[in-house]
């Protein structure tokens, strides 16, 4: 078996081949264009049928070729950079270059064969970009929502404090007939210009929110019947998890969500520490779900209770990790019951 790494860039990839004991075997630079993948593969191809890819987990720039490699039949692993780096810093050789980082990822592919599988998840992929492209023009939103502000301090101070949400459509509504109504100048025209792109931008959001809405509602009916999730968050999860079949078991997905406890004991005796690890998206929606839940949903503030008696010296905090841990297994059993 020949494990290869790769390690992905925009404009090329660069791919190290080594064998089962990790020995560097070669190494391929081609460009990221279709001639590239091409010559990619018949330069795998010396190494025979039995190969394993591992690519740096930089879906930005690696997906267009995770994705002709999954077409092909190929196994491709996904490696974290955190992974990668580890394995970097480990390694005899010093610096870090194209190569050095492709072999890393191809080591670290070969320490941890657990590593989940990419495959093709079209669905999955469109509710990513879906949800990526919403939280790109929230975000947009919330920076021109900063700079009105501003302005319209300098322009009366009442305006901005008697206008507290500036996202819903009837208070910009308001808003513009009174920016309007001012004496012209340039802070006033900005101000105009500003509202008018908020407006703008609240348009998209809602739309894309309802293409998110009309696309997860058939297809997560058990993930969305969990209290705390609503349209948006399912979407979210879907799209980060990419296909809950690449996990073989509820730990293995808390792993990857980053919410599987990290153990520090000391003197035998048994201790845990927050986990920095995992998918930090996947982390901040089942960090959402468990305060939402202990707000508004008796059983989860139930379940922190009870772990809490069990456990007398830990923290809150504590608690609430625990909470995401067992909210993580409920939403692995709802994503495999959505499956089927």
């Amino acid at each position: 078996m020949v494990v290869i790494g790769i390690d992905p860039h925009k404009s090329s990839h660069t791919a190290v081949a080594v064998d089962q004991a990790g020995r560097k075997l070669a190494c391929k630079t081609v460009r990221s264009d279709n001639d590239g993948l091409l010559r990619l593969r018949a330069w795998a191809a010396r190494f025979g049928t039995e190969l394993i890819w591992a690519v740096e987990d930089g879906r930005g720039v690696a997906g267009r070729l995770v994705r002709a490699l999954i077409g092909t039949g190929a196994p491709v692993k996904w490696v974290p950079p955190k992974l990668m780096a580890a394995c970097r810093a480990s390694a005899r050789t010093r610096g870090k270059s194209d190569p050095i980082d492709a072999l890393a990822v191809a080591r670290a592919a070969l320490r941890e064969p657990d590593l989940p599988t990419a495959h093709l998840d079209q669905q999955a992929l469109d509710l990513r970009l879906l949800t990526d492209r919403r939280e790109n023009l929230v975000n947009r939103r919330t920076a021109s929502i900063n700079q009105l502000r501003w302005h319209l301090h300098d322009l009366d101070p009442a305006l901005d404090q008697n206008h507290h949400d500036l996202t819903r459509p009837r208070a910009l509504a308001t808003l513009t007939s009174a920016i309007t109504a001012l004496d012209p100048g340039v802070r006033r025209d900005l101000t105009l210009d500003l509202l008018t792109e908020i407006t703008t931008l609240g348009q998209q959001i809602t739309q894309l929110e309802h293409q998110l809405t009309d696309r997860v509602q058939p297809l997560a009916p058990k993930l969305l019947s969990i209290t705390g999730v609503g349209a948006i968050t399912a979407a979210k999860i879907i799209g980060e998890t990419a296909g809950i079949t690449r996990f073989r078991s509820p730990a293995a997905y808390a792993m990857h969500t980053g919410t599987a406890p990290i153990p520090v004991w000391s003197s035998n005796k048994p201790h845990y520490r927050l986990n920095r690890g995992g998918n930090r998206q996947l982390n901040t929606c089942i960090h959402r779900i468990a305060i939402t839940q202990l707000a508004h949903h008796p059983p989860a503030r139930h379940y922190r209770d009870t772990w809490t008696t069990n456990h007398p010296h830990a923290t809150t905090k504590a608690a609430l990790r625990a909470l995401k841990r067992h909210l993580t297994n409920t939403i692995y059993q709802a994503l495999k019951t959505d499956l089927t």
